[in-house]
C-alpha cells in the first residue's frame, strides 16, 4: 500500500532492496490515500481492506491527512455535501483489524551524523548509543475517535453528572465545548504490557519503562500503572520503571542509553517514540509495526511530505521504509534476510560516502542534489550494492 506523496518513492526503494536481498514474494497493490478520498470519498477503500483481510500482511508507505474542513474542500464536486467525513486511513486500519500492538524501535547507527551528542562532565563530546523499543497501545486512548463538539442530550447529561465537569465547565455554553475521550480497556492494556515484557525477556533488555501520567490522569494511566506492577511479578528479572511523559521527554536527552523497552498508551507512545526517533536521526530512520492477532501492517512513522513529492528527483531518505520492511521480514520468520539488509544499511551509514539531504543537514529543497546530497534512488542503490556483496 504505497499511499501518496513520498510514500510511493520510498516504497519503490524498499521493494528493490527486498528483491536484491533474496526475499521471494508476490506483491499485491492496495489503493489507499488522498487521491481516493478526493475521487471516492474514502481514503481507505473497502477493496483494499478485503485484500489485507485475505493476505494478512501489509507494507504501507505514507498518506496525506488534513483537517476536517480542508479535506471536505478537496472532495470531487459531485461528492461535496453528501455526508462524507475524512478519517485517517491508518487509524481506521488499526481499529478495523485491531492492530493494537505498535512497535517502534529507535536504534542508533554508528557514523550517522544525526546521532544525539552531549557534553560530558569535563566538556568532552559524548555520543551515547540509543537502543530503545517503544510499545504503543494502538487502538484506544485519545485516538479512539469518541468525540463530540457542543455535546447535547444524554452526552451532556453524562458530563454534568461528574462533579469536576459541573465545577469547571458547568456554566460554559454547550456550543463552546468540545470533548475527546481517553478510553483504556483491561484487555488491550494487558496485551500491550505483555508484548513489552515478552520482548524485553526474549531480547535481553533489563528494564521496561511505563511512560504515562498516573498522578494526574488517575483512571486510565492509573489502571495501566497498576496492571504493569502486577505483571512485573511474572518477570522478576526485568525491572519496571515508571516515568511521567513530561519528565520522560526531558530525561530522554539526558541519559537515553539507560532506557530499553518503553510501553505507553496511544498518545504518549506516539509522543515518546518521536522524541527518541529524534535522537537517532529523525523520521528518516523511524520504522514501526502494527501487530494484530490475524493481520499486521508495517510502516515508517513519517508522513507523506507532499512538498517533496513533486520534485523531479526525489531527495527523501528511504531508510525508515526499508527498516519497516525489515520488521516485516522478522515477523514472517525471514530474520537472516532482515539481518543482511540491516548490515548493509549500517555499512552505508558508517562509510559515509552516500548521504541524503537530512543526513547532510541541508534544507529539503531540489538544490540538495546539486549540493552533494544523495537522491532517494542513490541511497537505495548503495544499500543494494552492500546487500548483494554480502549474499
Amino acid at each position: 500500500m504505497p499511499g501518496d506523496g513520498i510514500g510511493k518513492v520510498v516504497m519503490d526503494e524498499a521493494l528493490r532492496v527486498l528483491d536484491a536481498a533474496g526475499f521471494d514474494a508476490a506483491y499485491i497493490n492496495g489503493d489507499i490515500g488522498w487521491e481516493f478520498w478526493c475521487r471516492e470519498g474514502n481514503a481507505l477503500p473497502a477493496r483494499t481492506m478485503l485484500l489485507l483481510e485475505k493476505y494478512k500482511v501489509g507494507l504501507f508507505g505514507a498518506i496525506t491527512s488534513k483537517p476536517k474542513e480542508e479535506a471536505a474542500a478537496e472532495l470531487a464536486p459531485e461528492l461535496r455535501d453528501k455526508g462524507f467525513i475524512y478519517a485517517s486511513p491508518i487509524v481506521g486500519m488499526r481499529q478495523l483489524f485491531n492492530l493494537d500492538i505498535c512497535i517502534r524501535p529507535c536504534r542508533s547507527y554508528k557514523g550517522n551524523p544525526l546521532n544525539f551528542i552531549r557534553r560530558g562532565a569535563k566538556g568532552e563530546v559524548e555520543e551515547p548509543m540509543v537502543d530503545v523499543v517503544i510499545f504503543r497501545q494502538n487502538t484506544e486512548g485519545l485516538y479512539c475517535g469518541v468525540e463530540w463538539s457542543h455535546p447535547e442530550g444524554i452526552v451532556y447529561d453524562a458530563l454534568q453528572s461528574h462533579p469536576s465537569f459541573r465545577k469547571n465547565f458547568g456554566k460554559v455554553p454547550k456550543e463552546e465545548i468540545a470533548v475527546s475521550t481517553r478510553i483504556f480497556t483491561k484487555k488491550a492494556t494487558e496485551r500491550i504490557l505483555r508484548a513489552a515484557f515478552d520482548y524485553a525477556d526474549k531480547n535481553g533488555y533489563r528494564s521496561v519503562t511505563l511512560c504515562e501520567k498516573p498522578n494526574v490522569i488517575r483512571e486510565t494511566s492509573g489502571m495501566m500503572y497498576r496492571m504493569a506492577g502486577e505483571m512485573q511479578k511474572q518477570y522478576s528479572h526485568i525491572e519496571l520503571w515508571n516515568t511521567n511523559i513530561d519528565a520522560q521527554m526531558m530525561w530522554l536527552t539526558k541519559n537515553p542509553e539507560d532506557y530499553g523497552v518503553i510501553v505507553a498508551g496511544n498518545m504518549f507512545g506516539d509522543i515518546v517514540s518521536d522524541g527518541f526517533a529524534g535522537l537517532i536521526g529523525g523520521l528518516g530512520f523511524a520504522c514501526s509495526a502494527n501487530i494484530g492477532e490475524d493481520v499486521s501492517v508495517f510502516e515508517p512513522t513519517h508522513g507523506s511530505a507532499p512538498k517533496y513529492a513533486g520534485y523531479q528527483v526525489s531527495i527523501v531518505n528511504p531508510i525508515a521504509m526499508i527498516e519497516s520492511a525489515c520488521m516485516m521480514l522478522e515477523y514472517l520468520g525471514e530474520k537472516k534476510i532482515s539481518d543482511r539488509i540491516r548490515k548493509a544499511i549500517a555499512a552505508v551509514i558508517l562509510e559515509g560516502m552516500v548521504r541524503t539531504y537530512d543526513m547532510m543537514k541541508m534544507k529539503g529543497s531540489p538544490d540538495a542534489i546539486r549540493n552533494g546530497a544523495a537522491s532517494t534512488r542513490e541511497m537505495g542503490e548503495e544499500i543494494i550494492k552492500k546487500v548483494t556483496r554480502d549474499k
